[in-house]
């Protein structure tokens, strides 16, 4: 695997007193070959601490051997909207998803409505994947996020289709002001949902944008003290070049990067 751009952390989660945790987290693990190899290359360089598989997908069966041989810490990206592409996808599985990905991208708010007439194909859409990671990685999956967030739509809410007590991803946190009322009372209602039958992250970020370098440092600020997840994708080329660099050392020189995903209480 070409590393030779990685600047390895030299220092992990255990070496200073901390009541918090930063965890930086890649989706897309599993989608396709060149995907795992970036996402792979940042594990490597332990700039990631854990990654969200999607299953169904071309690179599904050789990514999670890596994950299993290299003891990668992995949970299930629940995947509704991108076509599933691994060749041995039972063929009523592609149409159910099918169905559920042209009601979820007809309009940016269907996900906040519940849709009765899907109600069988979102719940075995759900099991089907469920049942896939635990095939794939030998064990159901403990910690739950979605491709495009999707895994907090109404459906998947209402129906309770995430099993209880796992880790699941909540909304971005937003900062005062960020987004109109209405937007903000939707995602706090979600989150104290979620926060009935799951466990939570304290807060929730996306790595970009990296300027200004103040964003980075309130996030670095509040993993001091709170459980803190940053979602990444290395297949995009500034996320890549950030995880590989000496950008990253810079960031996290106070407080290291989780070597897995974890909750801490906070403090």
């Amino acid at each position: 695997m070409p590393v030779s751009n990685c600047v390895e952390s030299t220092h992990r989660a255990g070496d200073m007193p901390s009541t918090g945790l930063l965890i930086v987290n890649a989706d897309y693990w599993w989608r396709d070959y060149g995907t795992t190899e970036r996402i792979a290359e940042c594990v490597l360089c332990r700039t990631v601490s854990s990654v969200s598989a999607m299953v169904f997908m071309e690179d599904s069966e050789r990514s999670a051997t890596i994950a299993k041989d290299r003891g990668i810490d992995a949970g299930l990206h629940l995947n509704f909207t991108a076509p599933f592409s691994a060749p041995n996808c039972p063929a009523r599985l592609v149409e159910r998803q099918k169905e559920i990905a042209g009601y979820l991208l007809r309009h940016r708010l269907a996900q906040v409505v519940f849709n009765p007439g899907l109600v069988r194909s979102f719940q075995c859409v759900v099991e089907a994947q469920l049942e896939e990671f635990g095939r794939l990685y030998g064990a159901k999956p403990d910690r739950i996020d979605g491709h495009h967030h999707m895994h907090l739509c109404a459906n998947v809410l209402v129906q309770h289709l995430l099993p209880a007590g796992t880790i699941v991803r909540r909304n971005f946190s937003l900062q005062p002001g960020e987004k109109g009322v209405l937007n903000r009372l939707y995602r706090k209602i979600v989150d104290e949902r979620l926060a009935r039958r799951h466990r939570l992250a304290d807060f929730f970020f996306s790595l970009p944008p990296l300027e200004p370098q103040s964003r980075l440092q309130r996030i670095l600020s509040l993993s001091r003290d709170f459980t803190v997840e940053v979602e990444t994708h290395p297949v995009n080329a500034e996320d890549h070049r950030f995880l590989t660099g000496d950008g990253v050392e810079r960031w996290t020189a106070e407080v290291p990067i989780a070597s897995r995903f974890t909750l801490r209480r906070s403090g």
